[in-house]
């Protein structure tokens, strides 16, 4: 069985007992925490949309972690405008504990 979640704004496939990487999310390590799946599939039944209702995600927080370092330059001609950024995402590391339909 597996389920597909969304966090962060991207969407996820997930199983039990799966490690996943998703946005940094604001719970503290071993905290359990739940999604609502977008699309829930076991075995030969998918659930979809409205049929999603009652059905979960759950899964416990493992810790915090830090994506690559992003370097950027933007530069301006003839004005001398310069400037260099970098960006490193944050993430949460989580296990799936548990999915379950809803149904029945």
């Amino acid at each position: 069985m597996y389920a597909v979640i969304k966090t962060g704004g991207k969407q996820e496939r997930v199983e039990e007992g799966q490690i996943v990487a998703v946005e940094r999310l604001g719970a503290d390590d071993g905290a359990e925490v739940s999604f609502e799946p977008v699309l829930v599939v076991d075995g030969d039944t998918v659930l979809a949309g409205p049929r999603t209702n009652g059905s979960l995600v759950v899964a416990r927080v493992l810790g915090q972690a830090k994506g690559p370092k992003v370097r950027g330059f933007t530069y301006k001609h003839k004005t001398r405008g310069r400037k260099a950024w970098g960006h490193r995402q944050h993430y949460t590391t989580i296990e799936i504990t548990g999915i379950s339909t809803g149904e029945g």
